[in-house]
């Protein structure tokens, strides 16, 4: 009998498999392990020249950290079209500065790509751009401290986020982009068919029908993933999904895109939304401190007094939807039929002095189907909204109708009879929300406008590339 087979590692393998396919050290590794004396090569963007009597100065990134790296040039090496914005290759030797700055002495420098300024690259040295005039040029801002240090963030906080809910034994679940349900009930989809008027003829031919012939039914860009998260909860457990979602709607506020991503997750036999609450509030606070300790120079980059938020080591307020209603009359800030409003959300997150604040248990007709009925109020529903500053709502969710009977009445179409069906066999209390991670950038970040949380931001009349 054959015995079974363990593959053992050797412990440099990680080491030796980075040495395979780079040539080079990262400057966030370089800056981080200082191998003073050491000949180290590195690659990256000349961020800014001071040309002095003997020698050239350049402050070089590579993207991977919020620091430069200062690169000592002999005049004898440098090239005519090194300049600021080039990409550069360099070897030299480690070794500290007068004041104690780490900075590598070059002896071979090759210049990869040149950046002719004059010549239209739309940004300057050492001069700090607006936000609306980088947007102008989506292609190149990644070059520019601002979006390059968001982006980073970015990077970590869905590293966190993977690492908090895999410690929590959820799964990850990949749900569909292409759905045929419009799970918000809004109708603000985008509708998905071959653009190829030949394929859809020859469809149309075969099935000899006028339908959306492709998938056969109505078939749309999904607005969440949570419908099919339920369904997977009914057999997996705690689950959890992390992906584009769309909206159609014709908005171009600074909290509004057309596609952004979306955190949701599925709690298996959850039926109370202090469970909820819970696990929200776990989530948000171990994002924002992990980030704090992986990206502290991108904060600071963005933010130069570094304060950390004042909520990190309080409890999140909790109000019905009643209370906060009182309160903001009280304000002279009525709300109306439709809930609460942007100005309304910000007022209530400055009533609790700029800590995040649960809204819980709404009016029923102001909220999705699949909302569970209140049993103290059958008026309201089991549902949250959370408050944060910058953006107001952050994350919504909600205990999930498992009445078959309750649910039936109230489903949208029979297209989701499949949905239904889920409370029929094994059925469960189950309970979620969704969470999106531009707009959690934009409270973390401090970024007023979301379309800079995300590397290629889309609105109505904007798709560029």
């Amino acid at each position: 009998m054959m015995g079974k087979v363990v593959c053992k590692m050797p412990i440099h393998y990680h080491l030796n498999i980075l040495q395979r396919y780079r040539r080079y050290s990262v400057i966030a590794s370089v800056i981080k392990n200082a191998n003073v004396g050491e000949l180290t090569e590195v690659k990256g963007w000349v961020k800014n020249l001071r040309v002095q009597k003997e020698v050239v100065f350049a402050d070089l990134s590579d993207g991977s950290c919020a620091k430069k790296l200062q690169i000592v040039i002999p005049k004898r090496l440098k090239a005519d079209n090194l300049t600021y914005g080039s990409s550069v290759h360099i070897i030299g030797k480690l070794s500290k500065s007068p004041r104690g700055q780490l900075e590598l002495t070059a002896e071979d420098v090759n210049v990869l790509g040149q950046c002719v300024v004059l010549d239209g690259y739309p940004f300057n040295p050492r001069t700090t751009h607006p936000p609306e005039y980088i947007r102008q040029y989506l292609h190149l801002r990644s070059r520019t401290n601002y979006i390059s240090a968001i982006l980073r963030i970015r990077n970590a906080v869905t590293k966190h986020i993977h690492n908090f809910f895999t410690s929590n034994n959820y799964l990850y679940i990949h749900t569909p982009i292409l759905t045929s349900n419009d799970c918000e009930g809004a109708g603000e989809v985008f509708k998905v068919l071959p653009d190829n008027k030949a394929t859809i003829k020859a469809m149309r031919q075969q099935d000899k029908s006028d339908d959306d012939v492709y998938f056969g039914t109505k078939t749309f860009l999904t607005v969440s993933g949570q419908l099919h998260l339920e369904a997977m909860c009914r057999g997996l457990g705690n689950v959890y999904t992390l992906g584009p979602t769309f909206r159609a709607e014709n908005s171009r506020s600074r909290l509004h895109l057309s596609e952004f991503y979306m955190l949701e997750a599925e709690l298996a036999f959850c039926d109370s939304l202090e469970q909820l609450q819970n696990l929200i509030e776990d989530l948000l606070k171990y994002i924002f401190i992990e980030t704090r300790n992986s990206n502290e120079d991108d904060l600071y980059l963005l933010d130069k007094e570094k304060k950390p938020p004042l909520w990190l080591d309080k409890n999140f307020v909790t109000l019905s939807y009643d209370e906060a209603r009182n309160i903001l009359e009280k304000k002279g800030l009525n709300t109306s039929e439709d809930g609460i409003n942007k100005e309304q959300e910000l007022a209530l997150v400055e009533h609790c002095n700029g800590v995040p604040v649960f809204i819980i248990r709404w009016p029923k007709e102001q909220k999705s189907f699949y909302m569970k009925e209140s049993q103290v109020d059958n008026t309201k529903v089991e549902a949250l909204d959370l408050l944060a500053p910058i953006t107001g709502e952050i994350v919504g969710g909600s205990l999930r109708e498992d009445d078959y009977n309750k649910l039936k009445s109230k489903l949208p179409s029979d297209a989701l009879n499949w949905y239904l069906e889920l409370r029929k066999f094994g059925n469960i209390p189950t309970a979620g929300f969704g969470l999106g991670l531009e707009r959690l950038l934009q409270v973390l970040c401090n970024v007023p406008n979301i379309k800079d949380t995300l590397p290629f931001p889309r609105w109505p009349h904007n798709c560029d590339m």
